[in-house]
């Protein structure tokens, strides 16, 4: 089988596995003991602290281990609420966010804070100009996603960060899970207070992430208990899963930037060849996108049709967010976005990832149109 479906799950990286598989086998005391056993495991652990520091460009103390992007989506969005809503409970958003940030927003709309949902153009980006006019006196934070995990869209991260640090006192928080490892990542320079990252989109353990805090922002915690994570994240640390995931940004760094323009080089294939299948539309903007992701409709033709047809022959794709592809509705970024129905409901996501090779994605390129091909004449017979 052909995995094409790296934004939704990465294989761990051999060595990730063999880092995790020794962790839980040799450091197995709890980093808070104060024991022998428990000293080698806070070593580790001041390791992988060291090590995750220097890849996002930050201090060893701004890092907190978590359980993957969605407790840091969610521990960074209800965090500001709650520590910030003496001074304000608006908060900005838009409307192409991952389910862990959406639905954090509708949650706290039942608890009383006012969100705004910023509409995005046919390419799924938000505009600056939009945001500058939704800010009010009693916002206290902007989410915005780095990339897009449905279409690969890059959003104006940078120029946000500019706008926003003209309101020092509203918080900018960024998804940026589907982006490390793909894209640079300038927490200072962008002015991001509050960043989610989760190892599996990047060839480590799941279960485990970071949210980074900037130095000196005080939130009130999700999790309370025994204090682990300077009292941000109570809990006892999952060392193995955190072992495994610094093992995995180490060969990212390894790997170095000739990576995402190999996966570049990858998608610009897939692009082209689907392209020329005839009712093929792209969606995944030309300019501005992610190296690894391509999304594709096919109007007329049911998604998860085509998705089997394609496992038939060993290639695995998605329809959707793999967090939301079970519930028989249209997505509702690609709805954002595109504003049709049909293209929504036949859109299939390509993402590619270190194992993936331009010959693979030829070769995918000639099984999507055979499917296409076949199956089409059923949907004229059913017409």
């Amino acid at each position: 089988m052909i995995y094409l479906d790296n934004s939704a799950t990465t294989r761990p990286h051999p060595q990730v596995v063999e880092v995790v598989k020794r962790a839980m086998e040799t450091y197995y005391g709890n980093p808070s003991s104060l024991h022998q056993k428990g000293l080698e495991a806070e070593n580790i652990l001041k390791q992988a602290r060291a090590v995750a520091a220097r890849f996002l460009g930050c201090k060893p103390s701004e890092i907190i281990f978590t359980s993957g992007g969605t407790e840091s989506n969610n521990a960074a969005i209800k965090g500001v609420a709650m520590q910030f809503q003496s001074r304000g409970r608006h908060i900005i958003t838009t409307s192409v966010e991952h389910p862990a940030v959406y639905d954090v927003c509708k949650q706290l709309e039942e608890f009383g804070f006012s969100v705004t949902y910023l509409p995005v153009d046919s390419a799924g980006r938000v505009s600056v100009e939009d945001l500058k006019r939704a800010i009010r006196p009693d916002t206290i934070l902007v989410s915005v996603m780095h990339v897009n995990n449905e279409l690969g869209t890059v959003q104006p991260i940078a120029e946000i960060g500019a706008l926003l640090k003209q309101h020092p006192k509203i918080l900018f928080h960024v998804d940026a899970v589907q982006s490390v490892g793909k894209l640079p990542i300038r927490l200072k320079e962008w002015g991001i207070d509050l960043l989610s990252v989760s190892a599996h989109k990047f060839y480590g353990p799941r279960g485990v992430g970071i949210l980074y805090k900037r130095e000196g922002l005080i939130l009130q915690p999700l999790l309370m208990g025994g204090g682990q994570e300077g009292g941000f994240r109570s809990g006892t640390e999952n060392l193995p899963a955190i072992a495994g995931m610094a093992k995995a940004i180490r060969l990212l760094e390894e790997m170095g930037p000739e990576e995402p323009a190999r996966l570049a080089s990858i998608t610009q294939v897939l692009r082209q060849g689907l392209a020329e299948i005839p009712g093929c539309v792209v969606n995944t903007p030309s300019e501005g996108a992610a190296p690894h992701i391509v999304n594709v409709s096919f109007p007329g033709m049911k998604a998860e049709v085509l998705l089997h047809a394609l496992e038939e022959r060993g290639y695995l794709v998605s329809t959707k967010s793999a967090c939301s592809s079970k519930a028989n509705e249209p997505s509702r970024v690609l709805m954002a976005a595109l504003q049709d129905r049909e293209r929504a409901l036949s859109a299939i996501r390509i993402s590619v990832g270190r194992e993936n090779t331009i010959e693979e994605a030829r070769a995918f390129v000639a099984a999507a149109s055979e499917c296409v091909a076949s199956i089409r004449p059923h949907m004229k017979a059913k017409a």
